[in-house]
């Protein structure tokens, strides 16, 4: 066995670039993944590579059918489509790591036969012992004392029943890299204990199977989360091994992401609601709008730029441009970045993308009537400009889809009403009562109002119409009063104006 001392890295450039997604399905899709995703794939979109999609699924306790499908629909809901993997295949399959058992196994005798690897018997508890006998604090952990054991105390160990685990042999030199965001980092000779890459069982670790993939399926750009940097080094050290065998052409280059923080500048934990990308979907975020903020945790587009397209990150992408400082989840800022998304729909596309949260939050059907999709289209120029996320629509267009006995009066709307509340339902319903069926249309129904409320009874126009608006919704925030009116028909709205005035009488 020889290590050489100064390892090839990648030069690939352009269409030769090949950047891989790998996640493990151990819980729900959360947003430090999916930026790592969409970095991954606007490199390889923006230099004309290869985004090859695997699963890292090796943890049986832990990894899930579920998670795997979560994983694959939210992949494929952002539109960030792969060139090989899962589902779609290539020259390096299986892409599912639980798959490649056969590999591994051919991987870890060559590494053997070639000096790579040793059998350590060593127990946790007998590394802590030899530490602390030699004064060599414990955090430091294995002290290499496996390394030279001789065929006779091997099978001495074996004897007692003990099964080894195989553990990589880390040269004894400086392991050097230069991050593709942080720059030149050097991890000291010696720094870098030998680690275990076979368990006892047999069963391969992820320190030895995920460079053995990225090393086979000729990966040659890692884009990873920073909190992978520490184990940068020992990958760095097996893949001396790697290239030396002909299993690896050359190291791949490294770059690793900044953290994503969240309340109090924490590390964003699976645990907060930010870090749930099923949650910002449920809530409405749209993929574009998704897309644009994450790419904005560590990266821009331009200084004064904070709204832009997939294809335009794409066009200016770099890896090099990422900031290696952590990047601060801000939900007020995601809100308004996918508000500016919606806006940019058009209203045929709003209209259907609506849809499926009507039916979920109950306004709707799963079969809506034509007659309900032609009042989803006149209302979608309504709501568009002022919805966040999708899911409002709910609260906004629910009221359409009821009747005056069914709607439900929001207590903080209740509660907005002023004392001159009958008063001014009274003249309301007047106005509207003497409006011939042929004239209820917006302007004809903003003129009788406005006659009646703030000519006729004096009201201020920001106060004239609040109870008008509890009537026909049921909210203190509503579509546009007047054109509502018309959505809704002479007959439905002067029942939800008499309907309120009778609530509040009694």
């Amino acid at each position: 066995m020889s290590h050489t001392e100064s390892p090839q890295f990648s030069t690939a450039t352009g269409a030769d670039v090949r950047v891989r997604f790998c996640p493990s399905p151990t819980g729900t899709p959360h947003v430090g993944m999916v930026r790592t995703a969409l970095f991954n794939w606007a490199y390889a979109r923006h230099t004309g590579g290869t985004f090859v999609f695997r699963i890292e699924d090796t943890d049986a306790a832990r990894d899930s059918e579920e998670s795997y499908s979560q994983i694959i629909d939210s992949l494929r809901w952002l539109g960030l489509d792969w060139d090989e993997g899962i589902d779609v295949g290539g020259p390096h399959g299986p892409y599912r790591q639980s798959e490649r058992g056969e590999i591994y196994q051919r991987v870890i005798a060559q590494l053997i036969e070639g000096g790579y690897l040793y059998e350590s018997f060593s127990t946790a508890e007998e590394i802590d012992a030899r530490n602390i006998a030699a004064g060599r604090p414990k955090q430091l952990g294995y002290d290499n004392f496996d390394r030279d054991l001789s065929d006779e105390q091997r099978a001495a160990f074996r004897a007692e029943g003990r099964e080894p685990a195989l553990r990589f042999r880390v040269p004894d030199t400086d392991l050097s890299f230069t991050d593709l965001v942080r720059g030149d980092i050097t991890f000291p000779a010696g720094s870098t204990i030998d680690f275990v890459v076979v368990r006892p069982n047999g069963a391969p670790l992820y320190t030895l199977v995920n460079p053995v993939d990225d090393a086979l399926m000729g990966i040659t750009h890692v884009l990873r989360g920073e909190d992978l940097l520490s184990s940068t080094p020992r990958q760095i050290a097996l893949y001396h091994a790697l290239v030396e065998l002909g299993i690896a052409q050359a190291i791949p280059q490294f770059g690793h992401l900044p953290y994503v923080l969240g309340e109090g500048n924490k590390k964003l934990s699976k645990r907060d609601p930010e870090s749930n990308l099923l949650h910002h979907r449920s809530r409405g975020f749209i993929p574009e709008g998704l897309l644009n903020y994450l790419s904005l945790l560590g990266w821009s587009l331009a200084p004064d730029r904070d709204v832009f397209s997939s294809d335009e990150m794409v066009a200016a992408f770099d890896v090099a441009n990422v900031n290696p400082n952590p990047a601060r989840f801000d939900q007020k800022k995601a809100d308004a970045i996918n508000a500016d998304h919606i806006r940019l729909l058009s209203e045929e596309d709003f209209g259907k993308r609506i849809l499926p949260y009507l039916i979920a939050g109950g306004a709707l059907q799963i079969e809506p009537t034509e007659e309900q999709l032609a009042v989803i289209a006149r209302a979608v120029p309504l709501v568009q400009s002022r919805v966040t996320v999708l899911s409002e629509v709910v609260g906004m267009l629910g009221f359409l889809f009821t009747t005056s006995e069914q709607l439900h009066y929001e207590d903080d709307a209740l509660a907005s009403l002023k004392d001159d509340a009958p008063q001014v339902l009274a003249a309301g319903i007047a106005a509207l009562d003497a409006l011939p069926a042929d004239a209820w249309e917006t302007a004809g129904i903003q003129e009788a109002l406005q006659s009646a409320l703030v000519d006729g009874l004096g009201i201020k126009p920001r106060l004239a119409f609040g109870p008008l608006r509890v009537a026909a919704s049921g909210r203190r925030v509503s579509p546009p009063l007047f054109e509502s009116f018309e959505l809704l028909g002479r007959e439905e709205s002067l029942a939800r104006l008499r309907r309120l005035e009778q609530h509040l009488a009694g």
